[in-house]
């Protein structure tokens, strides 16, 4: 005898192929729960405030409301690019996520190397303790630290005045010295924690390739640069392209507590420059344009970065 499978009309679902989806989603259900927090955390904070995107598109009076307000289309994008202090803070945040990529990037990897190296796992496991510390740390806390310890009568201003009879330096006031703190306070922050990632890709490799190695008398150096390297390369090029995404994000918090009277009209960045505009000087359209704005900006590096890693034969972030 033949046997004849239902087929659905044309138009309307296969109600095996639901049945199927029901029952999976059913014998997943649990997993699906746990997944709730995180889909509802990116719907509210992720998604629904791009509905207020239609803000850089028009002339926005709080009065008429949005869809009472007129539209004036790309007007304030093209007022980026021809407002003098806009381009400057547009300079001020390439410039700092430039030192941040060249300085505070690599020093997970480097960390992750030397702590590799280390055999005695006790003492390994405390440096790595120490080291993730300061990541717990919120950053008002870290740039409270920074304060005392660099004002005029801090640690660090006393010490070189009783050692090497110096005047103080307004290592807190100083423009030339804004960035270069930054910069450290990521690094001291946020390296350890990056580790995390790297040592995971370094438990990966094979340790008979050390064995062969050093079988061939291959030195420790000569071992990390052709094994240990190469190993965790796709990692490195991944979290690489995922900083690019990040490159017009110099952190609020850090930035606008680091800010003071005195070097606030030279450092500003994006993030500040958009909280003054938005929230101070109530311009929500054209703070809504920047910000919209970079985030285009960070959605292009990344799509052009991870195309140029598939070209170099890595796999990318998709």
């Amino acid at each position: 005898m033949k046997t004849h499978t239902a087929v659905s009309p044309p138009g309307k679902p296969d109600r095996t192929a639901l049945s199927r989806i029901r029952a999976r989603i059913w014998r997943d259900r649990y997993l699906l729960l746990l997944g709730l927090p995180g889909l509802a955390y990116f719907l509210v904070y992720k998604y629904a405030p791009m509905f207020g995107l239609y803000l850089a598109f028009i002339d926005f009076n709080p009065f008429q409301g949005i869809f009472g307000s007129d539209f004036v289309g790309l007007e304030h994008f093209k007022r980026i690019f021809s407002d003098s202090e806009v381009l400057r803070v547009l300079w001020n945040t390439l410039y700092m996520s430039f030192l941040q990529i060249v300085f505070a990037f690599p020093m997970p990897i480097l960390l992750a190397l030397m702590l590799n190296e280390i055999r005695n796992q006790v003492y390994k496991r405390v440096v790595q303790s120490i080291i993730y510390l300061p990541h717990f740390l919120s950053w008002v806390v870290v740039v409270g630290i920074w304060i005392i310890f660099f004002r005029g009568e801090g640690i660090v201003n006393l010490f070189l005045r009783d050692v090497f009879g110096w005047n103080s330096i307004p290592f807190l006031t100083d423009p030339s010295f804004f960035k270069p703190m930054i910069v450290t306070q990521v690094i001291w922050k946020e390296a350890g924690w990056g580790t995390i990632i790297f040592l995971a890709a370094l438990a990966g490799v094979n340790p008979s390739l050390y064995e062969a190695a050093v079988v061939d008398g291959a030195s420790r150096m000569r071992q990390i640069w052709h094994i240990t390297l190469p190993a965790i390369r796709s990692t490195i090029v991944i979290m690489l392209i995922l900083r690019l995404g990040t490159v017009m994000d110099s952190g609020f918090e850090q930035v606008f507590l680091m800010l003071n009277p005195l070097n606030e009209d030279t450092q500003n960045v994006l993030d500040t420059f958009v909280f003054y505009k938005g929230i101070q000087q109530a311009d929500y359209s054209f703070a809504t344009a920047v910000g919209l704005f970079k985030g285009f900006v960070g959605l292009v590096l990344v799509m052009s970065a991870n195309r140029l890693a598939k070209k170099f034969g890595e796999d990318g972030v998709y």
